[in-house]
């Protein structure tokens, strides 16, 4: 038998999450603060949350779960993708997918969120800024060889492109400089 009482699925976006509680049904929250702070006041004891891990919406709403004293999960979207599939479901509403999500967590065994402490947190932006300016330069040094391939670039277009790459330079040292000191944490 399960072990939570109800289990809630959640489907987040920037400004709502859509929830589908396994007993009580559908409702909708901003995706705030306040939004969250309802959220848990409709909770009921020994639940568990399972959302899908969104890249950045998802994320506040997990950590706030969580250091609230909330079972949450958060699950891989290809997973729930998959079982979504499996079940032939067609209906592609965020309610929909609310409720798919709650499912899933109902019929998988999935895993508990550990949250990110701060500074693990800021390491992981870090993390992601610094995987930004990588593809940046790598896409600015492909834009200054096609430059080059070009025979007689742009001068104006070479310098530009030139600043941007010695920009991007920077930052990227910038932020190894910044995230050193917090890999020893």
């Amino acid at each position: 038998m399960d072990k939570y009482k109800e289990t809630f699925g959640v489907d987040i976006s920037k400004d709502v999450f859509d929830v589908y509680g396994s007993r009580c049904g559908h409702s909708q929250f901003k995706n705030n603060p306040s939004g969250f702070k309802l959220f848990v006041k409709s909770l009921p004891k020994d639940s568990l949350v399972v959302m899908e891990a969104t890249g950045y919406y998802h994320y506040r709403l997990a950590q706030f779960l969580y250091k609230n004293g909330i079972q949450v999960s958060v699950v891989n979207p290809l997973s729930v993708k998959r079982f979504i599939q499996m079940k032939l479901s067609k209906v592609k509403t965020d309610k929909s997918d609310a409720k798919a999500i709650c499912n899933y967590g109902l019929s998988n065994e999935v895993s508990l969120y550990n949250a990110l402490s701060d500074v693990q947190a800021e390491c992981f932006q870090l993390f992601r800024l610094l995987d930004s300016y990588l593809k940046k330069r790598t896409a600015t040094k492909n834009k200054l060889h096609g430059e080059e391939v070009l025979g007689v670039p742009s001068k104006y277009a070479y310098r530009s492109l030139k600043r941007d790459l010695q920009h991007l330079d920077l930052q990227q040292k910038v932020g190894h400089f910044f995230l050193r000191p917090m890999l020893h944490f």
